[in-house]
């Protein structure tokens, strides 16, 4: 392994050991509680432009394969481990995670108190940092993130929407037979790609809706013509990275849908997107909300989910003006879901799809059907 060397805007500067690619990377830093699920937390397109922090000690010990992937790619800038394990065991493993984060050029950090890391970022709050394994100079790291731009100044929805549309060919995965099921769908939804996981297309096909994934570039013409002509029933709005405040042309399409009276339903990104559509701008939470463990209310039934979470911003308290809240955090009481009172659209911060992380919040996809 070579050396890596980090220098945090806060002043801190560490020397660890490093696995995957070589090179310089700039980046916000978070960190995540999941206990499993390390390689759909490399492949989600939300984590572009940040490195991950993992709270599990363990990482790199079931490899890595093509089914697991969530994406096309990889986009966080690098991962930070405590111990990485270089020699999977896994009979569904076909590359190990230093060959993956070697593929996708991306910066494995181990050998580092990870757990020291977070205590700082819980007291701190998220931060940006750099890291490289050819820079070594406390200085020109220093001078090189000073230089360089924050995440909340960068659109990386540029960089992980889709290209071409295309129309999403599975649905859950079947753990006997070990492959994704074939879809038996009724209904008919455009899914605004800002980043979208692969599990969130499975589970809306599962629920009973065909998917048509769009770039983040389509004119909102198109769909307003193709829901007057009954060619789609509503619209999903995804997931993806950074801050939703700069998604200008995003803003601006969401609120020609909202005056369409398109049925939407929006997850993360999606769900702050709308907020901000209806004239409610986001905040950035502290350390943000990155795991598999999170305690959400769902204030309609009262009951108590755990959920998966990966998300630096939030909606305020006073959309509840034009908004019903359906689900809270238990951790900080922040809103997790909302219903709006004068239009067919619905939104949940959380994950529900939940990969990875538990599936007591898959019932949502079925809800947003039944909404169609």
């Amino acid at each position: 392994m070579k050396k890596v060397s980090l220098y945090f805007e806060n002043g801190l500067f560490l020397e660890a050991e490093s696995f995957g690619a070589d090179g310089t990377s700039v980046g916000e830093i978070v960190f995540n509680t999941s206990l499993t699920g390390y390689q759909e937390i490399v492949t989600d397109p939300s984590y572009a432009g940040q490195f991950v922090t993992f709270t599990m000690p363990e990482i790199g010990n079931v490899g890595c394969n093509e089914q697991d992937m969530e994406s096309q790619g990889a986009y966080c800038k690098g991962i930070i481990v405590r111990s990485y394990q270089a020699r999977p065991s896994n009979f569904r493993s076909e590359e190990s995670l230093d060959e993956l984060l070697k593929r996708y050029n991306i910066l494995g950090i181990t050998n580092i108190d990870t757990r020291f890391l977070t205590k700082m970022l819980r007291e701190e709050g998220a931060m940006m940092m750099v890291a490289s394994t050819e820079i070594d100079d406390k200085d020109e790291l220093q001078d090189i993130l000073a230089k360089s731009p924050r995440i909340e100044e960068i659109n990386y929805i540029e960089q992980v929407s889709t290209k071409e549309p295309y129309t999403h060919q599975s649905a859950r995965y079947n753990a006997q037979t070990f492959e994704y099921e074939k879809p038996n769908t009724t209904k008919k939804i455009m899914a605004l790609d800002f980043g979208i996981k692969r599990n969130i297309l499975n589970e809306l096909t599962h629920a009973g809706m065909e998917v048509e994934v769009v770039p983040n570039s389509i004119d909102t013409e198109v769909i307003i013509e193709k829901f007057k002509s009954k060619e789609i029933d509503g619209v999903f709005l995804s997931n993806g990275p950074g801050d939703p405040l700069i998604l200008k042309d995003e803003q601006q399409k969401i609120k020609e849908l909202i005056e369409a009276k398109i049925p939407m339903f929006g997850i993360c990104l999606g769900h702050q997107l709308l907020s901000i559509s209806h004239g409610y701008d986001t905040y950035k939470l502290k350390f943000g909300h990155h795991g598999g463990n999170h305690p959400v209310k769902n204030e309609i039934t009262s009951t108590v989910e755990i959920t998966a979470q990966n998300h630096n911003y939030n909606v305020p308290d006073n959309i509840t003006e034009v908004a019903e809240v359906t689900h809270t955090n238990l951790f900080d009481n922040t809103i997790e879901g909302l219903k709006y009172k004068e239009s067919p659209i619905m939104s949940v911060q959380h994950h529900p799809e939940a990969s990875p992380g538990p599936h007591e919040s898959a019932y949502i996809f079925s809800e947003f059907k039944n909404m169609l």
